[in-house]
């Protein structure tokens, strides 16, 4: 597909999301510019292969005419000077089209500069935020073990403590329990209707 000034014109860019890049304004303009040049080149090569056929087809028609005519042929000779003007209206056009090859370039390093950029500053803050969160880590199981040394410690001492009540409570009750049959041992010598008085 040849590529035509309307092409120029209907070209649509996508925008750069994190840096504006160049002047959208300017870029316009500058292809306008390139536009009308173009087109003035176009329309000049049309007019000299109208001219190169209108000369074909009088040299041609030249054969078939009496011995004068070649007098005739002879004036339309400088022929090559048009000639010329494609040749420069196809160097204007190799050089507006390098001049945007190079745009294009520019533009492709420099979005993968950009994408390079931030690749590196997204792969350095993951590394930061990683390391942020291991430390969390760490400080959190240390305090969790701390905590664990701490609720081993007061289960322990509540156990030593069930032990001691435990020891305590049944030498309280055996101490109840030997009062009691001594206390039964002495009553038995006293009549049970004398309990009472």
């Amino acid at each position: 597909m040849a590529l035509t000034p309307d092409d120029v014109v209907t070209k649509q860019f996508q925008h750069v999301r994190f840096k504006e890049g160049f002047d959208p304004d300017e870029v316009d303009d500058f292809l306008d510019e390139i536009v009308v040049e173009w087109r003035k080149a176009l329309t000049e090569n049309d007019e000299l292969k109208a001219k190169i056929a209108e000369l074909e087809a009088g040299a041609a028609a030249a054969p078939d005419a009496p011995a004068p005519a070649p007098a005739v042929e002879e004036a339309p000779v400088p022929a090559p000077a048009p000639a010329a003007v494609p040749v420069e209206g196809a160097a204007a056009t190799a050089g507006i089209l390098e001049l945007a090859q190079r745009l294009h370039d520019e533009h492709v390093a420099e979005g993968k500069a950009q994408r390079e950029q931030l690749v590196a500053e997204a792969k350095a803050q993951a590394a930061v935020i990683i390391g942020d969160a291991e430390a969390r880590g760490r400080d959190e199981i240390a305090r969790l073990e701390k905590e664990r040394g701490s609720l081993e410690s007061r289960i322990n001492e509540l156990r030593q403590f069930e032990r001691d009540y435990r020891s305590q409570l049944r030498s309280y009750f055996e101490g109840k329990l030997r009062d009691l049959d001594s206390t039964s041992s002495g009553s038995d010598q006293t009549p049970v209707s004398a309990i009472g008085q």
